[in-house]
């Protein structure tokens, strides 16, 4: 599968819900706050539509955040930040987020800002990685 750009897709040898399980643990061990997370399949399934499963998250901390914001008050539409983790078409779990780079270089943020928006670490711990 080919990313689009700014987006990083990373296969998962878990399952969706434990893929979130384990990403929402390692965030709340960090003291990361936790905003809303959103079975997508269970959604969808209200409205008699069906799709594989498809989780989302969305978390942050106003602390690292805010300075983002004071340089740029529009990056505030990348905050909170946001993880989706999903089942493909052959069963493959897969979970994407938005790359800190990208981020950084659309809103022409300084270097020592992006180090908040990077979820790399986080997401190989998630994975076991």
């Amino acid at each position: 599968m080919t990313s689009p750009k700014g987006l990083i897709i990373r296969n998962s040898n878990y399952t969706v819900k434990e893929t979130i399980d384990r990403l929402q643990a390692n965030l709340l061990q960090k003291g990361v706050t936790i905003y809303t997370r959103i079975d997508q399949q269970g959604e969808l399934a209200t409205t008699g539509q069906h799709i594989p499963p498809l989780e989302f998250l969305l978390f942050g901390n106003p602390k690292a955040g805010g300075p983002i914001m004071a340089a740029h008050p529009a990056a505030a539409i990348e905050l909170p930040l946001k993880v989706v983790a999903w089942e493909d078409d052959a069963k493959q779990v897969r979970i994407a987020y938005n790359e800190a780079q990208y981020i950084q270089e659309r809103f022409g943020l300084p270097a020592e800002l992006s180090g908040p928006l990077d979820l790399n670490l986080m997401v190989n711990k998630t994975l076991g990685e």
